[in-house]
C-alpha cells in the first residue's frame, strides 16, 4: 500500500499536531455547531476557507481530509436527490407521482451535502492528527463528570474511538472485497446502473463478516493484554492548556459567533 487509508493519523510535526487532544475534540464540537448554524452561501464559504487553513496548518495532504469525501459521491447524490425531491410538495416545479422537486428542497439538498462535508472534513483533520490512545483519552476527560452517576466513562470513550478507528479500516476492507469480486467477473464497474446495484449485494456479507471478525481479533488482543473493564480508574491524562490550544479554541468559538451573527 502506497498510502494509509482516510482517517488514519498521520504523524507529522505541525502545531495542529502538537494541540492538546482535549483541546481538539472540543474545538470539533465547536466546529459541528458552526456547521449546523449556517445557512447562507457565504457561510459555508467561511467554513472551507477555515477547514483548508487548518488543513495547511496541519501539513496534511488533500488525501487525508478529503479522500473519503470522494468515494461517497453516491451517497451524497442520494441525500441531495431525497431532499430535492421530497423535501416540500408547495411550489413543486412538477409533480410526478411521489416526486415533488422544488426550490426549496434543491436548496436544503445543497445545504446538508454541505453540512455533511464540512463535518467529515473537520473530522478527518482531527482523526489524523490525533494518536488513537490519546482520541481516548480526550473523550475521556470530556464525559469525565458523568463518573458521578455511575456511568462507564472509560468503557465508553473506548467504545467512541474504537468505532472512529473501524470506520477508514472497514473502508480499506471493502475496497479490498470489491477489487476481488471485480476480478472474479463481478459487474461492479458496469455502466448499467441496475447490474451495478445487483452486483453491490455480495459485497455486504463479506464486509460484515470481516467487521465482526476484526472485532473479535481486536477483543482477544485486549485480553492477551490484560485489558479489564471492571479495572479501577486510573486518572484521566491531564489537560495542556498553552497560548497555542487558547488562540485555536478561540477562533473556533469566533467562527460560530459569526456564523449565528451574519451567516
Amino acid at each position: 500500500m502506497n498510502h494509509l487509508p482516510d482517517g488514519f493519523y498521520v504523524s507529522k510535526n505541525s502545531s495542529v499536531h502538537r494541540l492538546d487532544e482535549t483541546v481538539k475534540v472540543l474545538s470539533l464540537a465547536v466546529l459541528v455547531a458552526a456547521v449546523v448554524m449556517t445557512n447562507s452561501l457565504y457561510g459555508y464559504l467561511v467554513l472551507f476557507l477555515f477547514a483548508a487553513s487548518v488543513c495547511f496548518l496541519s501539513k496534511l495532504g488533500f488525501h487525508a481530509a478529503f479522500g473519503n469525501i470522494l468515494r461517497l459521491r453516491w451517497f451524497f447524490i442520494i441525500i441531495f436527490l431525497m431532499n430535492l425531491c421530497f423535501f416540500k410538495a408547495e411550489n413543486a416545479w412538477i409533480s410526478l407521482w411521489v416526486f415533488n422537486p422544488s426550490y426549496d428542497g434543491l436548496m436544503q439538498g445543497i445545504k446538508v451535502v454541505t453540512r455533511v462535508v464540512a463535518f467529515m472534513i473537520f473530522s478527518n483533520i482531527v482523526n489524523a492528527t490525533t494518536p488513537p490512545a490519546r482520541l481516548t483519552s480526550a473523550i475521556e476527560n470530556i464525559i469525565f463528570p458523568l463518573r458521578l452517576f455511575r456511568v462507564p466513562v472509560q468503557q465508553i470513550a473506548l467504545i467512541l474511538s474504537v468505532s472512529v478507528q473501524f470506520i477508514p479500516i472497514l473502508f480499506e476492507e471493502a475496497d479490498v472485497i470489491k477489487k476481488a469480486q471485480t476480478a472474479r467477473g463481478s459487474e461492479l464497474e458496469s455502466k448499467n446502473y441496475f447490474k451495478k446495484a445487483t452486483a453491490i449485494v455480495p459485497l455486504v456479507v463479506p464486509i460484515f463478516i470481516s467487521a465482526f471478525r476484526r472485532a473479535d481479533e481486536l477483543s482477544l488482543a485486549m485480553e492477551a493484554r490484560g485489558y479489564r473493564v471492571d479495572a479501577k480508574f486510573g486518572g484521566s491524562r491531564k489537560v495542556h492548556i498553552g497560548m497555542n490550544e487558547i488562540v485555536s479554541f478561540v477562533l473556533c468559538c469566533v467562527l460560530l459567533v459569526v456564523q449565528i451573527a451574519v451567516f
